[in-house]
């Protein structure tokens, strides 16, 4: 060996023992950390109608219903199999208020129940068996409207029921058929009672009945003591007891019972809501809506639907509006 090639080995393997030395030390190095790569920023696809998240956000207009049949077909042609059993037991059986003046009352001297709502059955049952009396009614509490619906306990409600994306989620509705706002009933010896609202109700005690609309909204007024009924007939009980202060309620409702309590007055405030009136249904008795809402656009064809207003809310609202306009498409 050449007096040079001694240190060039020697270099050699010192380099290669170190290389090595390195290579262990790395890999008995438990707090080494390394930087994730970033995963390319993406946005996420709008739902189309075929996903899950745009099925569940369909309700964007509460008062969008089912398009009408093209005209009314004779019973015999019907075939649904819902609409079959109403035909079948020879009538229909229809959910309604007993209490509500105007609009679903009870007439001391008849006996019978009568009203706006009662008016409406009747013309389904009209259209259906060509006789408006084919129709039972069940009276029924606001609470009671859609548990019944979906037990299938009555084919229909009709009782001032608002139209709502989150009652659509359990059942159906006709097109709306009435067009009503929420408003408040006080005592006459209230100062400047004619033009209180919810908001100026400051620590008194208002009522509305349970599993209703309006009560949702009273409990979202800050201000008002919130007390409850079975009913809107029952608020007013507890107003002439003196255990309420004012009563909400659609204006509509509120009329009726004012006209049964002269010491009482609806406010003239602006309507704290809009309240779309829609008939009930089990949520798959599609055709029997459609099958509705041609009777409801034939009545307001005809006129037949300002006859009804004229009948029971002339008197207290004044002329009838046009009727509302209907929204298909569901």
């Amino acid at each position: 060996m050449s007096p040079g090639a001694l240190p060039r080995a020697v270099g050699r393997r010192l380099a290669a023992l170190a290389t090595v030395a390195g290579l262990v030390a790395l890999a008995g190095c438990s707090s080494v950390t390394y930087a994730e790569t970033p995963l390319p920023t993406t946005t996420a696809p709008k739902p189309t109608s075929s996903t899950p998240a745009a099925a569940a956000a369909v309700c964007d207009n509460a008062t969008q219903s089912y398009d009408p049949l093209p005209s009314l077909p004779n019973r015999g042609e019907i075939t649904d199999g819902s609409m079959r059993k109403i035909i079948t037991k020879g009538y229909i059986t229809v959910g309604v208020s007993a209490d509500t003046y105007l609009f679903g009352a009870r007439n001391a001297f008849t006996g019978g129940i009568e009203g706006f709502d009662i008016d409406m059955a009747r013309a389904v049952a009209k259209a259906i068996f060509g006789d408006p009396s084919k129709v039972q009614f069940r009276v029924i509490t606001a609470n009671d409207r859609i548990p019944l619906l979906k037990d299938r306990a009555v084919d229909m409600v009709a009782r001032n029921m608002s139209m709502t994306c989150g009652r659509w989620n359990d059942i159906a509705f006709s097109a709306e058929y009435y067009r009503s706002g929420q408003k408040v009933l006080v005592g006459k010896n209230l100062p400047d009672a004619v033009n209180l609202g919810l908001a100026d109700l400051k620590g008194k005690r208002v009522c509305a009945p349970n599993g209703t609309t309006s009560l949702a909204k009273l409990e979202q007024v800050q201000g008002p003591t919130v007390v409850t009924a079975g009913t809107h007939t029952g608020c007013l009980v507890l107003f002439q007891q003196g255990k309420a202060d004012a009563i909400t309620g659609d204006d509509t409702v509120l009329a009726g019972l004012a006209a049964q309590d002269p010491n009482t007055v609806v406010t003239k405030a602006k309507a704290i809501t809009t309240e779309p009136y829609g008939l009930g249904f089990n949520k798959a008795d599609i055709y029997l809506a459609r099958y509705v809402n041609r009777v409801i656009a034939d009545l307001e064809a005809d006129g037949e639907w300002k006859r009804i207003y004229d009948r029971w809310l002339a008197g207290p609202l004044g002329p009838a509006p046009a009727p509302p306009t209907p929204v298909y498409g569901r």
